[in-house]
């Protein structure tokens, strides 16, 4: 019964989607994560064209990403996403990510809200299509931990940038995957030579658009950091935390 709630969609490492190491982005993987979420919602009734005509839209508010390795140039991969559980804010889905094999090299989870396009206030989910979406939860295994209550206490700021036209997505703010890849831009170009990212978490807090300025704050040593990005010197946008592990 669960394999008609869990939806799996292949994809391939493609050369333009790795890094220098050769092996896929944690930005790309969180593309594609997004995007299954988008296929399987839309595929069982509650994808964004359909909520987008009641004015509502979903929203990522937390994202957790581990995993044992990143497929390599050119391999085929595979993504498993379903539905945890439903409650009135917000939903929970998670992820298997597969190598060509179908054997697990990582999981994620992620915590979404909808809202309205106009008011941003948060819809009650049991609410839309007469709560149909708990039809959907489903009890799939996904054996890492939920996202953290991450904290951020360093007033030093490590680096800043304008948000730019590259960072805008279809809803007018920066783009929630671009904060992970320019907080990955933090770390020197030597230390993924010999580390990769085996967990990395995504707490997202407000929204941040275009010309805003983006300031970013990271602590932590021996493998484990925090950062946090604030705007226009002020606004917590979001915060993340980042685990290395040697190759």
């Amino acid at each position: 019964m669960n394999e008609n709630k869990i939806g799996t969609y292949q994809f391939v490492a493609e050369p333009f989607h790795v890094d220098f190491t050769g092996r896929l982005t944690l930005g790309v993987l969180g593309n594609h994560l997004l995007n299954c979420a988008g296929f399987h919602a839309a595929e069982r009734g509650f994808g964004m064209a359909t909520v987008n005509e009641e004015n509502y839209t979903w929203v990522l508010s937390r994202l957790a990403i581990e995993m044992e390795e990143m497929p390599a140039q050119y391999e085929s991969f595979s993504i498993d996403t379903w539905v945890e559980d439903v409650y009135r804010l917000f939903t929970n889905r998670n992820y298997a990510i597969r190598d060509k094999d179908g054997r697990p090299i990582g999981y994620a989870r992620s915590v979404w809200a909808m809202i309205n396009m106009h008011t941003r206030k948060p819809i009650d989910l049991l609410s839309v299509n007469g709560g149909s979406i708990r039809d959907f939860i489903c009890d799939a295994p996904c054996p890492i931990d939920t996202p953290s209550r991450i904290k951020v206490d360093t007033g030093e700021e490590t680096a800043s940038l304008r948000a730019k036209y590259s960072d805008i997505d279809v809803n007018g703010h920066v783009n929630s995957i671009r904060y992970i890849e320019h907080i990955l831009d933090l770390f020197p170009l030597d230390m993924y030579r010999t580390q990769r990212v085996r967990r990395f978490e995504m707490a997202y807090v407000a929204e941040s658009y275009y010309d805003d300025t983006l300031s970013f704050y990271l602590e932590g040593e021996s493998g484990s950091y925090a950062a946090a990005i604030r705007k226009n010197g002020g606004e917590t946008v979001c915060r993340a935390k980042i685990i290395f592990d040697n190759k």
